[in-house]
C-alpha cells in the first residue's frame, strides 16, 4: 500500500445506471466503511459541517465508536455536505489512486440519489433549484421581485412556506439577460492585442444570465480588449443544483443538450469560458464522470476555461493589451471552493496579480454558503459560522474592494463582515474578478 497523499487524486466515474447504485443498505455499508475511515483520522474536522456532525455523533454514542451510531443518523451527516469537494482535493490522504478509495462528496451524492429515485427528497428544495425556469419567469418582474426579497414581510412569509432564511441574501434578478445584452452591446475587437485571433464562447451560466450579467459582459470587454472575439451561448443550466440534490439523471441531460449546443463552436476553433466556477468544474469534470462514454461531453471538458485561468493564460502565451492601471484601496480577494477543486491553483489572484502594484489579501477558505444549500433556513447560521473566518480575515484586511469568483459566497462574506463589522465600514458590492480586472482596464 502506498502512503496516502502522495499521488494526484483520480476520481472513478459515477455509476449511476446500475440498480446497486441506488441500494440504501449498500449505500449505508459503503457510508460505514468510509466513516470509519473519517474516524480514525479526523484530518477534515474544520471543513464544512458533516464531519463536526459526524464525529460527534460518534463521541457521544454509547460506545465512542462509529457501532454506537444508528445508520439512520447517517443523513444528518449527508445533509450538511455541500459537495464543495475540498475533502476530497485539500484534505483526504486516502482518495484514489489509494486503495481505500474514499470520495466522500460522490458518497453523500449517491446518499441523495436514492432518496431522489425513492421520492423522499425535499419537494420545496427542488422548486428553488430550477434555476432556469426561475430565472426565465423572474426576467418578467425582476424588479418586483428584488423589492420582495429585500421586503421583510414578505421574507418573513417566504421562510415560513419555503423554508428560505429571512436573513439570507438572495441574488437580484435582471430583465435583460446576458445574452439579451451581449446581442443589444456589440464590443469591438482590438485588432493590435497579441491574442488577436482568438475565439471564445462564453458559457453565460445561470447566475451571469439571469442574476448578474455585468460579469458577462466584463468578461467579453476584457477579452475584446485583449483581442479575443467573443459570441455568448446559454442553452441551459450546468445543472449543479440537481447535482446537489442528487439527480444525476437530471444532470446528464443537461450535460447532453450544453454540449451539444458548444460543440460546433470548439469545432470551428473557439475556447470554452464558463463564467463562475461552480460551472466551470461541471463541464470539466463531473460531466465526464457521469458520461464518461460521451465523446461530446470529452471533447467539451478538454476545451473549457475558468475566465480568470484563460486571461493568465493570455497573459503567459501571448501577453496582454496594455492599459490597466492600479485598483486604489486593494482587493480581498476570496479563492471560491470551486475553482479550487478544478486543481489549476489560484487563478483569480494571479490574474489580480497582473494589474500593476497589486494590493491583494488572498483568503484560501471555505465561505460556508454551499449554493442553495447556505440560504436555507436550517442552514444559515451554519453557514455564517463556517465562513466566519473569512469574513473576519477580509474585515480585518481593510481593502476597499471584496471579490470571489463565486457570487453567492461573495454576498455572503459580506453578510459575515457586516455581523463582525461593529460599525466598522464594509464594502457592500462585491465583485467578480473579471469586473475588477475590467475596472483595471477602464472598461467598466
Amino acid at each position: 500500500m502506498r502512503e496516502g497523499s502522495l499521488e494526484a487524486p483520480t476520481r472513478h466515474a459515477l455509476d449511476w445506471r446500475n440498480p446497486d447504485f441506488y441500494d440504501m443498505a449498500k449505500i449505508e455499508a459503503e457510508m460505514h466503511r468510509v466513516f470509519d475511515i473519517c474516524h480514525t483520522c479526523r484530518r477534515c474536522f474544520n471543513l464544512c459541517d458533516s464531519f463536526p456532525r459526524l464525529f460527534d455523533l460518534i463521541d457521544e454514542s454509547a460506545t465512542g465508536e462509529l457501532d454506537g451510531v444508528k445508520p439512520a443518523d447517517y443523513k444528518k451527516v449527508v445533509d450538511a455536505c455541500t459537495l464543495c469537494d475540498l475533502c476530497f482535493m485539500t484534505k483526504c490522504p486516502y482518495v484514489p489512486p489509494h486503495e481505500w478509495a474514499l470520495d466522500f462528496p460522490h458518497l453523500m451524492l449517491r446518499y441523495r440519489a436514492a432518496e431522489v429515485k425513492q421520492g423522499k427528497s425535499d419537494k420545496v428544495y427542488k422548486q428553488l433549484t430550477e434555476t432556469d425556469r426561475n430565472g426565465k419567469a423572474a426576467s418578467f418582474a425582476a424588479p418586483v421581485l428584488n423589492w420582495a426579497n429585500e421586503a421583510k414581510p414578505v421574507r418573513a412569509l417566504m421562510q415560513a412556506a419555503a423554508h428560505v432564511a429571512a436573513e439570507a441574501k438572495l441574488p437580484k434578478f435582471c430583465g435583460r439577460t446576458l445574452v439579451m445584452r451581449a446581442a443589444e452591446e456589440p464590443v469591438t475587437v482590438n485588432t493590435a492585442a497579441p491574442a488577436h485571433g482568438r475565439k471564445a464562447v462564453l458559457y453565460a451560466t445561470c447566475f451571469s444570465n439571469y442574476n448578474n450579467p455585468e460579469i458577462g459582459m466584463a468578461a467579453r470587454r476584457v477579452l475584446a480588449h485583449n483581442g479575443v472575439a467573443t459570441e455568448v451561448v446559454y442553452p441551459r443550466c450546468c445543472g449543479m443544483p440537481q447535482l446537489e440534490r442528487g439527480d444525476v439523471a437530471r444532470v446528464a441531460e443537461h450535460a447532453k443538450t450544453v454540449s451539444e449546443t458548444l460543440l460546433p463552436y470548439i469545432e470551428d476553433g473557439y475556447d470554452v469560458i464558463a463564467l463562475v466556477p461552480s460551472c466551470a468544474l461541471m463541464l470539466k469534470f463531473e460531466w465526464p464522470l457521469i458520461l464518461p462514454e460521451d465523446a461530446k461531453v470529452k471533447t467539451l471538458s478538454e476545451s473549457t476555461y475558468d475566465i480568470s485561468e484563460y486571461v493568465v493564460e493570455i497573459a503567459g502565451r501571448e501577453g496582454l493589451a496594455p492599459g490597466l492601471k492600479a485598483l486604489s484601496g486593494g482587493v480581498a480577494l476570496h479563492i471560491a471552493c470551486h475553482a479550487r477543486a478544478q486543481n489549476i491553483g489560484q487563478k483569480a489572484a494571479e490574474m489580480l496579480r497582473l494589474i500593476p502594484d497589486p494590493d491583494l489579501q488572498v483568503i484560501e477558505r471555505c465561505s460556508g454558503h454551499g449554493g442553495a444549500w447556505g440560504v436555507m433556513k436550517g442552514n444559515f447560521d451554519i453557514a455564517l459560522k463556517i465562513g466566519r473566518p473569512v469574513a473576519r480575515q477580509a474585515l480585518q484586511s481593510g481593502k476597499a474592494h471584496v471579490a470571489s469568483e463565486c457570487p453567492l459566497a461573495a454576498d455572503h462574506i459580506v453578510q459575515g463582515m457586516q455581523k463582525l463589522a461593529d460599525g466598522a465600514a464594509v464594502p457592500s458590492d462585491p465583485q467578480h474578478p473579471i469586473q475588477l480586472f475590467a475596472k483595471a482596464y477602464g472598461l467598466m
